[in-house]
């Protein structure tokens, strides 16, 4: 769902309970099954519950790359293993070609456009609340379920934070639809990881320790510049430094690069630093003409800001002028102004990647937010 506008996600939708109180007997619920332990726990969970569970298998990439096989078939070996152990039907729906289309192209076109997105915002809008979400309901779902750390409240629905802070995901679920959301239930939201996985344990369920992946959200261990490397016409050029146009080394491609990053940078053959010691920072790209610009000028007016213009703002509710801001998965709430386009910080922030999510929240409650311009 392309939600370009903050009337997307708004709209009176049925109120529905909280997952800990959603219990109606026989009611069924498709679960997302990726054949990690948070999904396998929820499944389970929704089982006691005494919901009719169905899982499914979301087979959204199945390509190997160069040196790294893509874990996909172990994943779904894991759900199906975990399904047989539930005692539950299981199904695997092919998302490929969708998920090439809305989530593969997206990344890639805003990577060439010198913007660093983010796919995991974009999987769950298009893909996981979307199709999956669609189908489900088609197939005669009542709810959908995920094993991401997030809540659903009643009223509106409204999208809340998780109990383990260290593990809340609705950075990356801000937007969804309400439509979507009213038909969701996040079984371990109320739950810290170490219980979850202790609960796994306790049911026997094979996965219950099981590595989570670090990696492209789609393709596991593989790192994104290597995936990138594969999509995109990757050319060599300059680093320089900003104030003199003095060429101090080259890179790989700008477009691997974020403002303010200082790791990464060969300087005349020294990492990040020439002579004096003190670090290189990157102040800017010109990706047209493929240079990347450096300083040491830590207070460089590139590296800081205090406003942020937002695009495609996605807003579930209209009490947004005081909010609470997080600017990457796991990052502390800054408290902000917000216009509706615009977030002004009280303090210079250290300058976010354009591409990326500025996520909104009033307290616990995430109502929205937008793509950093």
């Amino acid at each position: 769902m392309n939600q370009s506008s903050s009337d997307t996600l708004k709209g009176a939708r049925p109120s529905l309970r909280s997952s800990k109180d959603r219990f109606i007997p026989k009611r069924t619920v498709f679960v997302g099954m990726s054949g990690g332990v948070d999904s396998s726990v929820s499944a389970l969970l929704l089982k006691e519950q005494g919901y009719n569970v169905i899982g499914v298998y979301m087979k959204n990439w199945s390509k190997d790359l160069p040196g790294m096989k893509c874990p996909w078939a172990e994943d779904l070996a894991d759900a199906k293993r975990v399904a047989v152990k539930l005692g539950i039907p299981f199904e695997v729906w092919d998302f490929e070609e969708a998920y090439r289309e809305k989530v593969v192209e997206y990344m890639l076109s805003e990577f060439r456009k010198g913007n660093t997105p983010n796919p995991d915002v974009m999987c769950n809008q298009e893909i996981k609340f979307k199709l999956f979400y669609e189908k489900a309901m088609a197939a005669g779902a009542d709810f959908i379920a995920t094993g991401h750390y997030a809540r659903v409240l009643p009223a509106g629905p409204s999208l809340m934070r998780a109990v383990d802070e260290n593990k809340d995901q609705t950075y990356f679920l801000y937007r969804i639809s309400d439509e979507a959301l009213a038909h969701t239930i996040f079984p371990i939201g109320d739950m810290m990881k170490p219980d979850v996985k202790k609960l796994a344990e306790e049911n026997g369920l094979h996965n219950a320790y099981k590595k989570e992946s670090m990696g492209v959200c789609f393709v596991g261990e593989v790192g994104m510049k290597d995936f990138l490397k594969e999509y995109i016409d990757i050319k060599p050029g300059e680093i320089r430094e900003i104030e003199s146009e003095k060429v101090l080394g080259y890179h790989e491609g700008a477009v691997f690069y974020t403002i303010g990053q200082r790791h990464g940078l060969y300087l005349n053959g020294v990492a990040g630093e020439i002579n004096d010691g003190l670090p290189y920072y990157v102040v800017k790209k010109d990706i047209e003409k493929n240079i990347v610009y450096v300083s040491k000028n830590l207070n460089d007016e590139n590296i800081w800001a205090d406003e942020l213009h937002l695009k495609d703002v996605a807003l579930r509710s209209d009490d947004n002028h005081e909010v609470l801001v997080r600017l990457r998965h796991r990052a502390p709430l800054i408290p902000a102004i917000f216009d509706g386009n615009t977030l002004k910080f009280e303090q210079k922030i250290k300058r976010p990647a354009s591409g990326q999510s500025a996520v909104l929240y009033n307290d616990e409650i995430c109502i929205g937010g937008g793509i950093i311009a």
